[in-house]
Protein backbone atom coordinates (compact mmCIF):
# COMPACT_ATOMS: atom_id res chain seq x y z
CA UNK A 1 0.00 0.00 0.00
CA UNK A 2 1.66 3.57 -0.90
CA UNK A 3 0.65 7.17 0.18
CA UNK A 4 -0.02 8.94 -2.84
CA UNK A 5 -0.72 12.54 -3.93
CA UNK A 6 -4.32 12.80 -6.01
CA UNK A 7 -1.93 14.27 -8.54
CA UNK A 8 0.61 11.50 -8.55
CA UNK A 9 -2.29 9.43 -8.39
CA UNK A 10 -3.48 11.16 -12.08
CA UNK A 11 -0.22 10.30 -13.26
CA UNK A 12 -0.24 6.36 -11.95
CA UNK A 13 -3.88 6.21 -13.50
CA UNK A 14 -2.89 7.58 -16.78
CA UNK A 15 0.20 5.59 -16.78
CA UNK A 16 -1.57 2.02 -16.45
CA UNK A 17 -4.09 2.16 -19.11
CA UNK A 18 -0.93 3.38 -21.67
CA UNK A 19 0.97 0.23 -20.36
CA UNK A 20 -1.78 -1.82 -20.57
CA UNK A 21 -3.44 -0.45 -23.85
CA UNK A 22 -1.14 0.81 -27.14
CA UNK A 23 -4.18 2.83 -27.83
CA UNK A 24 -4.37 4.78 -25.12
CA UNK A 25 -2.94 7.85 -26.15
CA UNK A 26 -3.02 11.51 -23.94
CA UNK A 27 -3.52 14.90 -25.74
CA UNK A 28 -3.71 18.29 -23.82
CA UNK A 29 -1.83 21.45 -23.32
CA UNK A 30 1.38 20.89 -21.81
CA UNK A 31 1.15 17.65 -20.85
CA UNK A 32 3.86 16.31 -22.57
CA UNK A 33 7.23 18.47 -21.44
CA UNK A 34 5.81 20.84 -18.94
CA UNK A 35 4.34 17.49 -17.32
CA UNK A 36 1.23 19.73 -16.92
CA UNK A 37 0.34 22.93 -15.64
CA UNK A 38 -0.92 21.11 -12.17
CA UNK A 39 2.26 18.34 -12.39
CA UNK A 40 -0.26 15.34 -13.19
CA UNK A 41 1.32 14.20 -16.02
CA UNK A 42 5.64 14.26 -15.75
CA UNK A 43 7.09 11.17 -16.48
CA UNK A 44 4.33 10.64 -19.36
CA UNK A 45 6.06 11.75 -22.42
CA UNK A 46 9.33 9.92 -21.27
CA UNK A 47 8.08 6.84 -21.16
CA UNK A 48 5.61 6.57 -23.88
CA UNK A 49 7.32 8.97 -26.22
CA UNK A 50 5.76 12.19 -28.65
CA UNK A 51 3.07 9.74 -30.70
CA UNK A 52 1.28 8.51 -27.48
CA UNK A 53 1.45 11.69 -25.32
CA UNK A 54 0.79 15.02 -27.53
CA UNK A 55 1.26 18.62 -26.34
CA UNK A 56 -2.23 20.41 -28.11
CA UNK A 57 -2.20 24.30 -29.09
CA UNK A 58 -4.33 26.64 -26.49
CA UNK A 59 -7.39 25.52 -28.21
CA UNK A 60 -10.31 23.40 -26.72
CA UNK A 61 -11.62 22.70 -29.74
CA UNK A 62 -8.51 21.66 -31.13
CA UNK A 63 -7.62 19.11 -28.14
CA UNK A 64 -11.38 17.69 -27.99
CA UNK A 65 -11.54 17.20 -32.25
CA UNK A 66 -8.68 15.76 -31.90
CA UNK A 67 -9.60 13.11 -29.57
CA UNK A 68 -13.02 13.01 -31.02
CA UNK A 69 -10.99 11.96 -34.49
CA UNK A 70 -8.83 9.63 -32.56
CA UNK A 71 -11.70 7.69 -30.85
CA UNK A 72 -13.72 7.00 -34.02
CA UNK A 73 -10.77 5.44 -35.50
CA UNK A 74 -9.79 3.20 -33.39
CA UNK A 75 -7.95 4.86 -30.54
CA UNK A 76 -8.64 5.17 -27.01
CA UNK A 77 -7.57 8.97 -25.95
CA UNK A 78 -7.44 10.83 -22.85
CA UNK A 79 -8.23 14.43 -23.51
CA UNK A 80 -7.18 17.38 -20.70
CA UNK A 81 -9.08 20.22 -20.21
CA UNK A 82 -6.77 22.47 -18.63
CA UNK A 83 -9.70 24.42 -16.49
CA UNK A 84 -13.29 22.98 -16.04
CA UNK A 85 -14.13 26.72 -16.80
CA UNK A 86 -12.99 26.43 -20.48
CA UNK A 87 -15.20 23.56 -21.07
CA UNK A 88 -17.75 26.46 -22.17
CA UNK A 89 -15.21 27.21 -24.82
CA UNK A 90 -15.90 23.81 -26.53
CA UNK A 91 -18.97 23.01 -25.36
CA UNK A 92 -20.64 22.28 -29.38
CA UNK A 93 -17.83 19.50 -29.08
CA UNK A 94 -18.66 17.98 -25.97
CA UNK A 95 -22.56 18.76 -26.08
CA UNK A 96 -23.72 18.40 -29.54
CA UNK A 97 -21.00 16.02 -30.82
CA UNK A 98 -19.54 13.92 -28.94
CA UNK A 99 -22.20 12.85 -26.68
CA UNK A 100 -24.67 12.66 -28.96
CA UNK A 101 -22.26 10.28 -31.82
CA UNK A 102 -23.37 6.59 -30.87
CA UNK A 103 -27.24 8.22 -30.94
CA UNK A 104 -26.55 9.81 -34.23
CA UNK A 105 -25.04 6.88 -36.13
CA UNK A 106 -27.64 4.70 -34.88
CA UNK A 107 -25.08 2.84 -32.76
CA UNK A 108 -22.58 1.93 -35.99
CA UNK A 109 -20.02 4.48 -34.16
CA UNK A 110 -18.79 4.41 -30.39
CA UNK A 111 -16.64 7.18 -28.97
CA UNK A 112 -14.28 5.56 -26.27
CA UNK A 113 -12.92 8.72 -24.93
CA UNK A 114 -11.91 10.43 -21.27
CA UNK A 115 -12.02 14.13 -20.70
CA UNK A 116 -9.74 15.59 -18.04
CA UNK A 117 -10.50 18.69 -16.55
CA UNK A 118 -9.12 19.93 -13.10
CA UNK A 119 -12.45 21.45 -11.14
CA UNK A 120 -13.68 23.79 -8.24
CA UNK A 121 -11.77 26.05 -6.10
CA UNK A 122 -9.62 26.22 -3.79
CA UNK A 123 -6.75 27.97 -4.77
CA UNK A 124 -7.86 31.47 -5.22
CA UNK A 125 -7.96 31.39 -9.30
CA UNK A 126 -11.02 33.66 -9.16
CA UNK A 127 -14.80 33.06 -11.24
CA UNK A 128 -12.77 32.23 -14.75
CA UNK A 129 -10.62 29.44 -13.38
CA UNK A 130 -12.56 28.09 -10.08
CA UNK A 131 -15.91 26.44 -11.11
CA UNK A 132 -17.04 23.87 -10.43
CA UNK A 133 -19.33 22.54 -13.06
CA UNK A 134 -19.84 18.90 -13.27
CA UNK A 135 -23.56 20.03 -13.60
CA UNK A 136 -23.36 20.96 -16.96
CA UNK A 137 -22.09 17.75 -17.89
CA UNK A 138 -24.63 15.77 -15.51
CA UNK A 139 -27.37 17.84 -18.10
CA UNK A 140 -26.25 16.04 -21.57
CA UNK A 141 -27.41 12.86 -22.67
CA UNK A 142 -24.99 10.67 -24.16
CA UNK A 143 -22.22 11.46 -21.23
CA UNK A 144 -20.95 9.97 -17.70
CA UNK A 145 -19.83 12.08 -14.98
CA UNK A 146 -17.32 11.68 -12.33
CA UNK A 147 -15.82 13.49 -9.52
CA UNK A 148 -13.65 11.20 -7.57
CA UNK A 149 -12.56 12.48 -4.50
CA UNK A 150 -9.56 10.21 -3.65
CA UNK A 151 -6.28 9.01 -4.87
CA UNK A 152 -7.34 5.08 -5.13
CA UNK A 153 -11.02 6.04 -6.45
CA UNK A 154 -9.03 8.31 -8.99
CA UNK A 155 -7.29 5.44 -10.19
CA UNK A 156 -9.53 2.87 -10.33
CA UNK A 157 -12.65 5.14 -12.17
CA UNK A 158 -9.94 6.41 -14.22
CA UNK A 159 -9.55 2.61 -15.55
CA UNK A 160 -13.12 2.27 -15.98
CA UNK A 161 -13.04 4.94 -17.94
CA UNK A 162 -10.87 4.60 -20.14
CA UNK A 163 -12.29 0.81 -20.90
CA UNK A 164 -15.61 2.50 -21.57
CA UNK A 165 -17.19 2.26 -24.82
CA UNK A 166 -18.73 5.81 -24.27
CA UNK A 167 -17.12 9.16 -23.49
CA UNK A 168 -16.65 10.22 -19.94
CA UNK A 169 -15.70 13.46 -18.13
CA UNK A 170 -13.61 13.16 -14.97
CA UNK A 171 -13.90 16.43 -12.87
CA UNK A 172 -10.88 16.54 -10.99
CA UNK A 173 -10.80 19.04 -8.03
CA UNK A 174 -7.97 20.67 -7.69
CA UNK A 175 -8.17 21.66 -3.95
CA UNK A 176 -7.67 17.66 -3.93
CA UNK A 177 -4.71 17.53 -6.12
CA UNK A 178 -1.86 17.60 -2.91
CA UNK A 179 -3.76 15.65 -0.88
CA UNK A 180 -2.36 11.93 0.29
CA UNK A 181 -4.09 8.70 0.12
CA UNK A 182 -3.35 4.98 0.68
CA UNK A 183 -3.82 3.54 -2.43
CA UNK A 184 -3.07 -0.04 -2.96
CA UNK A 185 -0.58 -1.91 -5.02
CA UNK A 186 -1.18 -3.37 -8.43
CA UNK A 187 -3.26 -2.38 -11.21
CA UNK A 188 -6.39 -0.93 -10.04
CA UNK A 189 -9.84 -0.82 -12.06
CA UNK A 190 -12.94 0.35 -10.50
CA UNK A 191 -16.98 0.00 -11.21
CA UNK A 192 -18.96 3.08 -12.84
CA UNK A 193 -22.00 4.30 -11.35
CA UNK A 194 -20.73 2.98 -7.87
CA UNK A 195 -20.86 5.15 -4.77
CA UNK A 196 -19.41 4.54 -1.27
CA UNK A 197 -20.42 4.79 2.16
CA UNK A 198 -18.01 6.31 4.09
CA UNK A 199 -19.34 6.98 7.64
CA UNK A 200 -22.53 5.18 9.21
CA UNK A 201 -25.12 7.13 11.37
CA UNK A 202 -28.33 6.66 12.08
CA UNK A 203 -29.52 10.97 12.48
CA UNK A 204 -28.72 12.49 9.11
CA UNK A 205 -27.62 11.60 5.64
CA UNK A 206 -24.43 13.79 4.15
CA UNK A 207 -23.93 12.83 0.40
CA UNK A 208 -21.20 14.90 -1.52
CA UNK A 209 -18.80 14.62 -4.15
CA UNK A 210 -14.85 15.64 -4.54
CA UNK A 211 -13.39 18.29 -2.62
CA UNK A 212 -16.87 18.26 -0.39
CA UNK A 213 -16.05 14.91 0.87
CA UNK A 214 -13.62 15.10 3.25
CA UNK A 215 -15.45 17.99 4.06
CA UNK A 216 -18.63 16.19 5.30
CA UNK A 217 -16.78 13.40 6.66
CA UNK A 218 -14.88 15.59 9.25
CA UNK A 219 -18.72 17.92 10.00
CA UNK A 220 -19.86 14.25 10.48
CA UNK A 221 -17.23 13.12 12.88
CA UNK A 222 -17.31 17.06 14.64
CA UNK A 223 -21.23 16.23 14.88
CA UNK A 224 -20.94 13.00 16.31
CA UNK A 225 -18.73 14.30 19.24
CA UNK A 226 -22.55 16.49 20.04
CA UNK A 227 -24.53 12.87 20.08
CA UNK A 228 -25.56 13.06 16.06
CA UNK A 229 -24.43 10.40 14.10
CA UNK A 230 -24.11 11.07 10.23
CA UNK A 231 -23.92 8.63 7.18
CA UNK A 232 -21.63 10.18 4.46
CA UNK A 233 -21.84 8.92 1.04
CA UNK A 234 -19.67 9.75 -1.57
CA UNK A 235 -21.55 9.73 -4.56
CA UNK A 236 -18.24 9.52 -6.50
CA UNK A 237 -20.27 9.14 -9.98
CA UNK A 238 -23.01 11.50 -10.54
CA UNK A 239 -24.33 10.07 -14.42
CA UNK A 240 -24.11 6.56 -13.86
CA UNK A 241 -25.99 7.20 -10.54
CA UNK A 242 -25.66 4.91 -7.61
CA UNK A 243 -29.50 5.51 -6.57
CA UNK A 244 -29.77 2.47 -4.31
CA UNK A 245 -27.25 3.38 -1.90
CA UNK A 246 -28.69 6.61 -1.81
CA UNK A 247 -31.99 5.61 -1.06
CA UNK A 248 -30.66 3.00 1.72
CA UNK A 249 -28.63 5.69 3.41
CA UNK A 250 -32.14 7.52 3.69
CA UNK A 251 -34.55 4.88 4.55
CA UNK A 252 -32.31 4.90 7.66
CA UNK A 253 -31.76 8.32 8.80
CA UNK A 254 -35.14 10.07 7.15
CA UNK A 255 -32.88 13.35 6.59
CA UNK A 256 -30.73 14.28 3.80
CA UNK A 257 -28.49 16.82 3.17
CA UNK A 258 -26.34 17.55 -0.14
CA UNK A 259 -22.82 19.42 -0.03
CA UNK A 260 -22.28 20.91 -3.22
CA UNK A 261 -19.62 23.27 -4.40
CA UNK A 262 -21.74 23.99 -7.79
CA UNK A 263 -23.75 27.44 -7.30
CA UNK A 264 -27.23 26.64 -5.94
CA UNK A 265 -29.64 27.07 -9.26
CA UNK A 266 -29.08 23.66 -10.62
CA UNK A 267 -26.47 22.20 -8.87
CA UNK A 268 -26.45 18.06 -9.04
CA UNK A 269 -27.67 18.39 -5.24
CA UNK A 270 -31.49 19.63 -7.29
CA UNK A 271 -31.23 15.98 -8.84
CA UNK A 272 -30.79 14.34 -6.02
CA UNK A 273 -33.13 16.02 -3.81
CA UNK A 274 -35.68 15.38 -6.77
CA UNK A 275 -34.78 11.43 -6.78
CA UNK A 276 -35.26 11.14 -3.18
CA UNK A 277 -38.72 13.33 -2.95
CA UNK A 278 -40.21 11.06 -5.79
CA UNK A 279 -38.68 7.57 -4.62
CA UNK A 280 -38.15 7.94 -0.70
CA UNK A 281 -40.92 10.53 0.51
CA UNK A 282 -42.10 8.05 2.89
CA UNK A 283 -39.00 7.45 4.53
CA UNK A 284 -38.27 11.63 5.04
CA UNK A 285 -38.86 13.11 8.33
CA UNK A 286 -37.80 16.50 7.65
CA UNK A 287 -37.27 18.54 4.69
CA UNK A 288 -33.86 17.96 2.38
CA UNK A 289 -31.46 20.46 2.94
CA UNK A 290 -28.68 21.84 0.10
CA UNK A 291 -25.48 23.07 1.34
CA UNK A 292 -24.09 24.79 -1.43
CA UNK A 293 -22.10 27.58 -3.01
CA UNK A 294 -24.04 31.17 -2.88
CA UNK A 295 -25.32 31.87 -7.30
CA UNK A 296 -22.14 33.67 -8.35
CA UNK A 297 -19.22 33.39 -9.75
CA UNK A 298 -16.19 32.22 -7.08
CA UNK A 299 -14.50 35.37 -5.86
CA UNK A 300 -10.37 34.84 -6.01
CA UNK A 301 -10.23 36.80 -2.95
CA UNK A 302 -9.68 34.34 0.40
CA UNK A 303 -11.97 35.46 2.36
CA UNK A 304 -14.79 35.31 -0.06
CA UNK A 305 -13.91 31.98 -1.87
CA UNK A 306 -13.67 30.70 1.74
CA UNK A 307 -17.31 32.14 2.72
CA UNK A 308 -18.53 30.97 -0.90
CA UNK A 309 -17.74 27.15 -0.91
CA UNK A 310 -19.16 24.76 1.93
CA UNK A 311 -17.45 24.66 5.18
CA UNK A 312 -16.75 21.77 7.70
CA UNK A 313 -18.50 24.83 10.23
CA UNK A 314 -21.25 25.52 7.56
CA UNK A 315 -22.08 22.08 6.84
CA UNK A 316 -22.03 21.15 10.64
CA UNK A 317 -24.13 24.12 11.38
CA UNK A 318 -26.72 23.37 9.00
CA UNK A 319 -27.15 19.50 9.87
CA UNK A 320 -27.07 20.46 13.74
CA UNK A 321 -29.58 23.44 13.53
CA UNK A 322 -31.97 21.32 11.10
CA UNK A 323 -31.92 18.24 13.65
CA UNK A 324 -32.24 20.64 16.35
Amino acid sequence: MAQLTYRDAVRRGIAQEMRRDERVVLIGEDVAAAGGVFKTTPGLLEEFGPRRVLDAPISEQAILGAAMGAAMTGLRPIAEIMFSDFLAVCWDMVANEIAKTRYMTDGQVSLPLVIRTANGGGLRFGGQHSQSVENWAMAVPGLKVLVPATPADLIGLLAAAVRDPDPVLIFEPKALYPVRGEVPDGDLLDTLGTARVLRAGGDATLVAVGAMVPRAVVAAERLAVEGIECTVVDLRSLVPLDVRTLLDAVAVTGRLFTVEENPRLCGWGAEIASIVAEEAFGALTGPIVRITTPHIPLPAADTLEDLARPSVDRIADTVRKALG
